[in-house]
């Protein structure tokens, strides 16, 4: 069975730092091109970074500069580090795993960024 477990979320401040991690569990991790959506109340969800098999990665616009994406396949975990963190970061935060077309999802982590 396969499970992505997100973890890491929680309250901050604005300007602070907080660390995601996802464990995933049932499939071969290091063929897996791994990313972080995020989804905030009433908007669609979107990426925030990308890292493929290869550890090339992709950030939107909106976080580029401020968040890092890494993998270690030893662990089979993707961590998301977010610095420098604004409160339109705040939404809930979910891991993606996608070969082919296999495509598997956490259950989501909620990052709330408020003074």
């Amino acid at each position: 069975q396969v499970q992505l477990v997100e973890s890491g979320g929680g309250l901050v401040q604005p300007g602070g730092s907080l660390r995601l991690s996802c464990a995933a569990f049932g499939i071969i991790f290091r063929i897996y091109d791994m990313g972080w959506y995020r989804q905030a109340p009433g908007k669609q969800r979107e990426l925030v970074a990308q890292i493929t098999t290869r550890s090339s990665t992709n950030y939107s616009d909106s976080v580029k500069g401020r968040f890092t994406i890494s993998r270690d396949n030893a662990k089979n975990t993707v961590h998301l580090q977010m610095d420098s963190l604004k409160p339109e970061d705040t939404a809930v935060y979910y891991c993606n795993a996608m070969v082919s077309t296999n495509d598997f999802w956490g259950q989501g982590t909620q990052v709330t960024v408020s003074s």
